[in-house]
């Protein structure tokens, strides 16, 4: 088991000035002609019932600040956290809150709706916050989510990225959860399969000052299954907190990096943008 932690001063990666004043979740990707991409809740008058399309920025590189280009996924409504894979070609992004939504392109600046299908999740089990990883030739969608009233992180399955079956909770809380706002404390999931193991990071907040850059991360054998989480097994449970919100791990020529974001006023680590630090693996004593 290894032990995840920020080992370098933090740097800018992007702010954006054209089309918002912040970034809060976002994605990266890197694409097909070796360019970095992300994509990012912003808005200019910095409140979530504003933010209803994503700003797209590209870069050479995880070491140099990123160049804004132009908005995407303005339809209108409520758009929040993407998520961005990449499979023969094409790119799928995944987004809530409310009812999953997908659009598809071959280019990423130009994206078009298409119908997603997710069988069996029970109501607000899915509703918001995606990510997807590839194991084992099938696909894994973590969502964040409630269950029993209780925030959790629910996982999906697929063959092809647009036909999910919901396969049950891979981290729930209950009883004395430390934090369980009416919306999900569990925010922003990111698996990260490393010599074997899955490490889930997530965001732990009730949206205060206090938590709002609360990581924590969890570790398990299955990725479907990282337990149940409460105050008296947080030691047990959770092997390292890091001091990030809404943090993509992101790799590149062998070195793992972290990102971090936020709404202004948050005591963002840099304030309106995202940032990017070093993360480091060391073996668990």
């Amino acid at each position: 088991m290894l032990i995840p932690a920020i080992k370098s001063d933090w740097q800018l990666l992007f702010r954006p000035e054209r089309h918002g004043n912040y970034i809060n979740d976002h994605c990266v990707i890197k694409a097909n002609d070796g360019s970095w991409n992300l994509f990012g809740i912003t808005s200019l008058e910095s409140r979530s019932d504003s933010e209803r399309y994503f700003v797209h920025a590209a870069g050479k590189s995880l070491t140099e600040p990123m160049t804004e280009l132009e908005k995407v996924i303005d339809t209108g409504t409520r758009a929040w956290a993407p998520c961005v894979v990449e499979h023969e070609g094409l790119y799928y992004m995944y987004f809530g809150p409310g009812e999953t939504k997908m659009e598809v392109t071959n280019v990423l600046s130009h994206w078009m709706g298409h119908k997603i299908n997710i069988k069996g999740n029970p109501v607000m089990a899915v509703n918001r916050d995606h990510m997807v990883i590839k194991n084992n030739g099938k696909w894994i969608m973590y969502a964040s989510g409630l269950k029993d009233s209780y925030s959790c992180i629910s996982v999906l399955e697929s063959d092809n990225l647009i036909d999910w079956d919901f396969k049950g909770y891979a981290l729930t809380s209950s009883g004395s959860a430390p934090m369980n706002p009416p919306w999900g404390a569990f925010e922003s999931p990111f698996v990260v399969k490393k010599d074997g193991l899955f490490y889930l990071f997530t965001t732990y907040t009730d949206c205060s000052h206090a938590s709002y850059h609360n990581t924590i991360v969890f570790c398990s054998e299955n990725p479907y299954n990282f337990g149940d989480y409460t105050a008296e097994k947080h030691s047990q449970m959770v092997m390292a907190e890091l001091h990030s919100h809404a943090g993509e791990i992101l790799e590149d020529n062998g070195k793992y990096y972290i990102t971090s974001c936020g709404w202004r006023g948050y005591n963002s680590i840099i304030e309106g943008g995202v940032a990017i630090a070093e993360l480091d693996w060391t073996e668990k004593q």
